[in-house]
Formats: structure tokens, C-alpha cells, sequence
């Protein structure tokens, strides 16, 4: 796959010059760095770079050139490459025009001249690092191959989306090159998913462990003794991480399964600080884990702490693993489990239609078909937004008698203002069926008592969550 390339834009030679020094020294052959005097060189530049479908991953341009502004240029590059992140040079003077861009055209960063090159690296990196997390690049990584009604194939790709860590699905049901692919492996089609890697290993059916160790995420700890152990890794126990690393305490951080918890699986989060355009829980997840890890702090993936004990003043933690961490400080920040749903039908088709949250991975498969989703709550409301954009229809199934008891009043106008998506009140579901995957669901008026049978491709649920405080029972008192 080619490098991903950094345009930089300047009509100043001696600037350019020194901008492309710079960016070649900071990312030592990571990026493909491209250089144009102006606007129009520029755009003929990102042309031939579309043309040979080359990945172009940020712009750094300045703004005041003549004959196309830094504004101009990017208004009419984004069109060919609208993922790109943009960041506009500035003088004081040209300050408002940047501010504006941000609304124009979805400027991601301006900086003032003259600035100080870590400045300008510490947004670049921010951004690169967004880039790689979200674009679709030329595919080159690890497959996934399984059948798209397989729990096990769920589960695998589930952990890999929620670790960010990026695969290609080949469903063998409908792709002859996969099940090829997967009857010539040792233990042919009769175990999925097969996950397939660029070193030519081979997995099959592997533990979230496994796969974790393979793809480069921490499973034991460099240590026997810390400042700060932190198990769970949710926005809250990333933000320990975060203060106690920043602090010079020796920090680790116990996480069973994925960074972003709860939150990491929404599929937009509006309200959260710092965030006036809104931020994905992978994006909020993913940046969270990145300034955790630049202060030092070390994140256990796919281990599990199953004991907690007290020694002293010292606390101990057994991991699944078999090893036993000792700290000065224990925090316990494991959040919530979800909550199931208990009707016939359900457990059987779990992972097959039946989902739990916002499953970001399976949304996709559903283009032109009729989902629906339980629950009245943020979460709830986040789903239907983000499946709205695959499915024909979402209907939104609640208990109560309006969303407006629990839901943002600004998540609850989006759906107003969503023609595909339907709510329905004082209703719920008593049954769901199918063969493979799930087929149907009942659902019963809870003020009439009528019920009504009706086709559904998936159903996702939200109907709130426990706190996951098991770990703890006995050392400190729960309510």
C-alpha cells in the first residue's frame, strides 16, 4: 500500500522549504510529504493523487496566497478526498476567515504564524491520529472470515472494531474466494470465524486474549507493584489513568474487553465537554487511550481482574491470567452491565440479529431494511440516529409514554426531524423468532393488551444497565 501523504501549502519558498524539512524529520518515512508553491499547483497535485487512488491523510495550508486562498483550495480539494483532515496557517489578521472555515468547509485546526514546530506537530499528530482511525484506506491488514449470523463471528469482530483495530469481514456465505480461503485451512469451514493475518498466521476461533496478544495490545503487566492500578476502562477509568500518569505515578489500567466502555459504543455522543461538534465513542475512546498511553500509563486488554483483596495498606488484584498486581491506590471504575432482555426467542438469537447496544459493526448489513430498537434513553436514541443512516426504517420501541422523560431534548428533536424513524410508546416486545437469524417480533400494546407479530431484520436493545460492582463484594460496602 503507498505511504499516506501530508500535503503541505505555501507560496512562500523559504517557508515551504522549511515546513517540508520539518514534516520529514518528525514522521521519518511514516508519511509521503508533498509540497505545492500554490492553490492551483495544489489542486492539480491532489488530482494526480485521486487518480492513482492514493491515500491522502492531512493539508497544511496557508491561507492568504494569491490567485486561491488556503479556504478556496481546500473547499474544492475536500471533494475529492472529503476525509482528509484540514489545518489552515494563519496570520493574525486572517484569524476570522479560519473561524468561519471551521462552519464553511469543517476546518479542523488553524494556527497563527509565526508558531513553534511542536505546536504545530502536537495538532498534527492529534489528527493523524483521528485519520488512521477513520478512513477507509486500500486494504492490507487482517480478515475476518465467518458467516454474518455466527455469534463467535460477532464477537471477534465486536472486539476488534471497539479496540479500533481496523479488518476486512469476508462472509463465506457469500464471498467464493473466502470460503475457498477457509476450507484450505487446517480445520476447514467447520470452526469460524478463520481470522487471517498479514504475517500469514493464522487464527481459529480465538479468545478476545488471543487476539489481543496477536494484534499488539498489552495483556500482562511490565510489573508486580504499582502507584495506580485502575480496572476498567471506560471514560472514567481513562481519565484516572490519564491524572495519575500525568502525575508520575506508575499506573495500569485492567480492561477486560475493550477502551471506551459504554460510551466507546455510542455512535455519536453531542453533550460531552469539549466537543461542540459532537465526537463518536470510538473517536473519545481512542484519544482517551492515546493520552494515556504518552504519560506512561499501562492498558491491560482482554484481562479480566476476578479478585480484590486487601493487604494492609496495600491492595492486591488477581487478573485472569494467573498474576496477582499489588498498589498503593486502587480504583475501581468497572461501570455497568447491560441489562437482558428476557422473552422466549432471545437468547438463542443473540449475535444473530439480537444485539445489545449499539452494535456499529453489524449496522451496515441492514442498508434498506427495517430494524428496530428498545428503549428511551441517550443511548437508545444515539443508535437510532446512527442505523437511520443504513436501514429504510428504524422504529423506536418504548415502555414509557414519551422519550422526553429520559432522553436529551436535542436527541429527541433529531428524531423528530428523522422521516425514518418511528416511535412508538407504551408498547413491549413478548416474544422474538427465527430460524438462522431473527425473523420476527412480537410486540403488545401495553394499554390495549393487543399484540402484533411483525418482520424485523435486527433488533437492538437498550433498556438500561446494573452496576458491575461484583468485584468488590466484601472488601467495600455496596448499596
Amino acid at each position: 500500500m503507498a505511504k499516506p501523504v501530508i500535503l503541505t501549502v505555501d507560496d512562500e519558498p523559504q517557508v515551504l522549504n522549511a515546513v517540508e524539512r520539518d514534516l520529514r524529520q518528525h514522521y521519518r518515512g511514516k508519511y509521503r510529504i508533498v509540497k505545492a508553491g500554490s492553490g492551483v499547483e495544489a489542486l492539480e497535485a491532489v488530482q494526480g493523487l485521486k487518480r492513482r487512488n492514493d491515500p491522502l491523510a492531512l493539508f497544511l495550508v496557508d491561507q492568504r496566497m494569491p490567485g486561491m486562498t488556503g479556504t478556496e483550495f481546500l473547499a474544492e480539494a475536500m471533494k475529492l478526498y472529503p476525509d482528509t483532515r484540514k489545518v489552515l496557517l494563519t496570520a493574525y489578521a486572517d484569524t476570522e476567515a479560519a473561524i468561519q472555515s471551521i462552519n464553511s468547509i469543517g476546518l479542523d485546526h488553524y494556527l497563527r504564524k509565526p508558531y513553534e514546530p511542536q505546536e504545530v506537530f502536537d495538532v498534527l499528530d492529534d489528527l493523524l491520529e483521528v485519520w488512521r482511525d477513520t478512513v477507509d484506506l486500500p486494504y492490507d491488514g487482517i480478515r475476518v472470515a465467518g458467516t454474518l449470523w455466527s455469534p463467535a463471528s460477532h464477537a471477534v469482530k465486536d472486539f476488534l472494531a471497539r479496540n479500533r483495530i481496523p479488518y476486512q469481514w469476508l462472509d463465506i456465505e457469500a464471498n467464493s474466494e473466502a470460503r475457498e480461503l477457509v476450507e484450505a485451512t487446517e480445520q476447514g469451514e467447520h470452526h469460524l470465524p478463520v481470522v487471517f493475518f498479514p504475517d500469514g498466521e493464522v487464527l481459529v476461533e480465538p479468545d478476545n486474549r488471543t487476539l489481543a496478544e496477536k494484534v499488539g495490545l498489552q495483556t500482562e503487566a511490565k510489573a508486580a507493584f504499582y502507584d495506580l492500578i485502575i480496572v476498567g476502562g471506560g471514560p472514567a477509568g481513562l481519565g484516572a489513568a490519564v491524572y495519575g500518569a500525568s502525575e508520575g505515578l506508575s499506573t495500569t489500567m485492567i480492561e477486560q474487553h475493550s477502551t471506551g466502555g459504554q460510551a466507546g459504543t455510542s455512535s455519536r455522543i453531542e453533550n460531552y465537554l469539549g466537543f461542540p461538534n459532537g465526537v463518536t465513542g470510538a473517536d473519545l475512546a481512542s484519544r482517551a487511550y492515546a493520552q494515556a498511553k504518552r504519560f506512561g500509563a499501562e492498558i491491560l486488554t482482554a484481562v479480566e481482574a476476578t479478585k480484590v483483596e486487601l493487604d494492609g495498606t496495600y491492595k492486591r488484584v488477581t487478573c485472569s491470567g494467573g498474576d496477582v498486581l499489588s498498589c498503593r491506590a486502587l480504583v475501581i471504575s468497572t461501570g455497568v452491565t447491560v441489562k437482558k432482555l428476557d422473552v422466549p426467542g432471545i437468547a438463542d438469537l443473540a449475535g444473530r440479529g439480537i444485539y445489545y447496544g449499539a452494535s456499529l459493526t453489524e449496522a451496515a448489513y441492514y442498508k434498506n431494511q427495517h430494524v428496530y430498537v428498545i428503549g428511551g434513553a441517550n443511548s437508545a436514541g444515539q443508535g437510532a440516529m446512527f442505523f437511520s443512516r443504513y436501514a429504510d426504517k428504524v422504529t423506536i420501541l418504548v415502555r414509557g409514554s414519551s422519550m422526553g422523560i429520559t432522553m436529551s431534548k436535542y436527541l429527541v428533536d433529531q428524531i423528530d426531524g428523522d422521516d425514518k424513524i418511528e416511535v412508538r410508546t407504551r408498547v413491549s416486545v413478548d416474544e422474538v423468532s427465527g430460524k438462522e437469524k431473527l425473523e420476527t417480533i412480537t410486540i403488545r400494546d401495553n394499554d390495549t393488551g393487543d399484540v402484533e407479530t411483525v418482520p424485523a431484520a435486527a433488533l437492538f436493545i437498550f433498556i438500561g444497565a446494573e452496576p458491575h460492582t461484583e468485584l468488590v463484594d466484601g472488601v467495600v460496602e455496596r448499596n
